[in-house]
């Protein structure tokens, strides 16, 4: 029997809560890894939790555990977790003593090796050339000569030391440096918001907005250029409307910047070598210009002297050009004298050939015929008039003898007319009465007509005619809305009213609202237009 309480007796071991162990074990845990690097694959990550933290594991071939990363660490990654990448985690383990169960806090995240970088690169280079940030097209060309030139990188470097120093060699121009951090945390975000202020200078503000922005690092691992490759860089510098540089690493460091940027330099020395070109060797091409141009003008003005000079040898002398003008001139004067002389002759023969005929017995002789002639003539005048007043009173005479027995037949004829007249009366009396009596029958048979056709023989039998503002006859009630003004014609004349929303028309005096009748399909008339009545009714 005592066998069988051997194992009851007291025992020295402490007795803990389940709460007591678990938090004994989290120290433990904690502070055997309290800093850990763990390399896996990230399984069953959803992207971050309404609350912003992420909640996901890290698996190998043979095992697997939880992982969570809190909001603040999150925002700080340099980039994301994704389902599938393998990545090195750095953080502190500890246990969950809801669930017994251990997981990884994980501070930092980072691709395992260049392997995964590259692909995640890659990947980022795809999705950002499918939205067409690295079209050709979209890139501008480099200023020939800019007055203020823009720099993006560390203000302590080495880097911003030898662009200054190669742009004072080359060309001195006004630089602005825009100091970022150019790698570690949040390293991106600073290189793409001094993208972005640089484009926000205004032309003529306080300070000059560059015409060129160079954003430049010295060389480094795929690590430390990771802040090159981050989305919101590349996105700032496709987004630049001032002509960018990229001049990130060396001449074999590729980042997605560099096929974002306008243009890629090799080394920030190169890129500060593209922003200007060499006063000196400007000068110097400026110098080799004047002096060619000289030379060309010298030798242009030596072509056109000697065609010039070849002109003239051409052209005939003055004594040549004269010659012949001055032989004309010298036969005309001597042929002058005796010209004048031949003239003088011949006008001195004509006048005495006119003198012979101005003698006076010949002028004599002319005036006695002229005389003789002008008599004549008046006397056969005075016998034409003589001729001509005898005619005269013969006419005179006739007419009188004529005009005796005129008032005789003018007072028969005037009688005749008279007699005529007073008949043609008569007959016009009585064609006028009878025409007036046909016309007064046709207008009795058409007025019995239009009396027999008028819409007031149907009013008499009870009808009305409705008509609206403008007097215009209404054939349906639906034309009509509620207020609108109306007239009624009745056999015994017309009175106003207006219609109702209800289907009531007020009474114009007071009276009782009349309710709108329907009319009847056998009685027509109220709703069909009168005709139009004439002027005699």
């Amino acid at each position: 029997m005592s066998s069988l309480f051997e194992n009851d007796s007291p025992s020295n071991l402490s007795e803990y809560s389940v709460s007591e162990l678990s938090g004994s074990i989290k120290r433990t845990v904690e502070n055997a890894f309290d800093q850990v690097r763990v390399r896996g694959e990230i399984s069953g990550y959803r992207g971050p939790h309404s609350s912003g933290h992420a909640y996901f594991s890290l698996k190998d071939d043979r095992a697997r555990i939880d992982a969570v990363i809190w909001k603040g660490s999150f925002s700080k990654l340099k980039f994301k977790p994704e389902e599938g990448m393998e990545v090195i985690a750095t953080g502190k383990v500890t246990t969950f003593p809801g669930s017994s169960k251990y997981q990884i806090v994980i501070e930092t995240l980072e691709p395992a090796g260049a392997g995964a970088l590259m692909a995640l690169i890659e990947e980022r280079k795809r999705k950002l050339g499918a939205e067409g940030l690295f079209d050709a097209d979209r890139k501008k060309r480099l200023p020939f000569m800019p007055k203020v030139i823009g720099v993006v990188t560390s203000p302590t470097g080495a880097v911003i030391r030898d662009i200054l120093h190669r742009i004072a060699d080359r060309f001195p121009v006004h630089v602005l440096v825009w100091p970022v951090k150019v790698q570690g945390e949040g390293s991106g975000t600073e290189v793409a918001n001094a993208i972005r202020g640089f484009n926000a200078f205004q032309m003529g503000g306080a300070l000059p907005r560059p015409d060129v922005l160079i954003v430049a690092r010295g060389g480094g691992s795929l690590e430390d250029l990771w802040s090159f490759n981050d989305e919101i860089v590349v996105r700032a510098a496709a987004e630049s409307t001032i002509p960018l540089i990229s001049a990130v690493g060396h001449e074999t460091d590729w980042t997605l910047i560099d096929y974002a940027a306008d243009i890629r330099a090799p080394t920030p020395t190169g890129a500060a070598e593209m922003a200007v070109p060499v006063k000196a060797e400007l000068e110097a091409q400026a110098a080799g210009l004047s002096a060619r141009l000289q030379t060309g003008i010298r030798r242009h003005m030596d072509h056109r002297g000697q065609a010039v000079r070849a002109l003239v040898r051409a052209l005939p002398s003055l004594d040549q050009l004269l010659a012949l003008p001055r032989r004309r001139f010298d036969e005309t004067a001597a042929g002058l004298g005796r010209g004048l002389e031949l003239n003088t002759l011949n006008k001195r023969r004509s006048f005495e050939r006119a003198a012979a005929h101005l003698r006076p017995e010949v002028l004599s002789g002319r005036l006695a015929e002229r005389r003789q002639m002008l008599s004549e003539r008046m006397v056969r005048a005075e016998r034409r008039i003589e001729r001509l007043l005898s005619d005269s009173h013969k006419r005179i005479s006739n007419a009188e003898v004529a005009m005796r027995g005129v008032p005789a037949r003018l007072t028969a004829q005037t009688r005749s007319f008279r007699d005529r007249l007073a008949n043609l009366a008569r007959h016009s009396d009585t064609a006028i009465r009878h025409r007036l009596s046909e016309a007064r029958g046709i207008i009795v048979a058409q007025d019995r007509v239009l009396q027999s056709l008028s819409y007031k023989n149907v009013l008499k039998r009870g009808y009305a005619v409705v008509r609206d503002e403008d007097d215009r006859p209404v054939s349906s009630a639906a034309l009509l809305s509620a207020g609108a003004a109306l007239s009624i014609e009745f056999a015994d004349g017309r009175i106003g009213a207006v219609t109702s929303e209800d289907g009531t028309t007020p009474a114009p005096a007071g009276g009782a609202p009349m309710k709108k009748r329907t009319p009847k399909p056998a009685e027509p008339a109220a709703s069909v237009e009168p005709p139009k009545q004439g002027t005699l009714f």
